[in-house]
């Protein structure tokens, strides 16, 4: 499923993905570096997601409605770069130390609900906290839907069908029978299967591999999805690092045969004062992420936390 060059007395990994060709430079000797910061709460600022302005300073949809779904309330996004661009907020609290199962779950149903119907490629994505681009610190989901995939979701597509024409099989199928028997797997429930990705596009990167393909088919999985994604937050929360990215990519109805949906996420450095990320000419420039984090050492360090407890979701 993928190739390893090592370099530098092997203090330097190059991973190649073999379906798409991506590749990742690890390094683990920078993580010595320590260059996340002790966390500390965002300031509450004045936020338009914040019961009492929310309902005066968010747009509403066509209807003048908004979508409420528990505690999360969804809405079209005031400045899109989609065809199909909406926000949920996920709370109503500012600051949020740990998520509830229901606050994700209702979360995921309210923007699954604002997003279907649109017969476009889908995603759900998730910035947390201003180091991952969180331009409002209060917890939201944004959703996207574009008559064609992002370029990410793309390949995957693209390489997928090319995968399923050559070996008659679906290629994710083949990927979670591999990484189930891998030092990077992490956990299953459910019938969604997450391991630490061997290519990581950022660090620490986990993924799920979800039983179905489309936006549509979400609502079943969506208790599973929520705890999943719950229990990489309280592993990554663990290790120290309260900052992540998280996208669920999902293909369309014709793309069934050779695609499932599956979810990423990456940690980030903890907000700071002096603006210092973890994404530098490498990433954004050369798209090839120089990662911190062995994926197999994650593995392990998951199984480890979570066999002592300190995972509780």
């Amino acid at each position: 499923m993928f190739s390893v060059e090592e370099y530098a007395a092997g203090r330097v990994q190059i991973r190649r993905e073999h379906l798409t060709g991506l590749t990742a430079r690890l390094s683990p000797e920078r993580i010595k570096r320590d260059i996340s910061p002790p966390y500390v709460p965002p300031l509450r600022e004045e936020c338009p997601f914040c019961p009492g302005r929310v309902e005066q300073e968010t747009p509403t949809f066509p209807d003048g409605t908004r979508i409420r779904c528990g505690e999360s309330v969804t809405f079209p996004n005031l400045y899109p770069f989609a065809s199909w661009h909406v926000v949920t907020v996920i709370t109503g609290a500012h600051t949020v130390d740990q998520f509830s199962r229901r606050q994700l779950e209702d979360a995921f149903l309210g923007i699954s609900r604002a997003l279907s119907g649109q017969e476009h490629y889908a995603s759900i994505n998730w910035n947390f906290l201003p180091s991952a681009g969180a331009s409002i610190a209060h917890p939201h989901l944004q959703g996207i839907a574009d008559p064609g995939p992002t370029a990410l979701q793309g390949r995957y597509l693209g390489e997928s069908r090319r995968y399923y024409g050559g070996h008659g099989r679906s290629y994710w199928t083949d990927l979670v029978e591999h990484e189930r028997a891998s030092d990077r797997f992490l956990f299953e429930d459910d019938g969604t299967v997450w391991f630490a990705s061997p290519v990581p596009i950022g660090e620490r990167e986990v993924r799920g591999v979800l039983p179905l393909t489309t936006l549509e088919d979400l609502g079943p999985s969506v208790p599973a999805l929520a705890r999943g994604v719950l229990r990489v937050i309280e592993c990554y929360r663990a290790l120290g690092t309260r900052a992540f990215n998280m996208a669920i990519y999902f293909g369309r109805p014709e793309d069934a045969e050779y695609f499932s949906a599956f979810c990423s996420l990456i940690a980030r450095v903890n907000p700071n004062p002096s603006s210092m990320t973890d994404s530098a000419f490498m990433e954004r420039l050369h798209l090839e992420p120089v990662v911190m984090t062995l994926p197999e050492g994650l593995g392990q360090t998951f199984r480890e936390m979570d066999s002592e407890g300190l995972i509780q979701v």
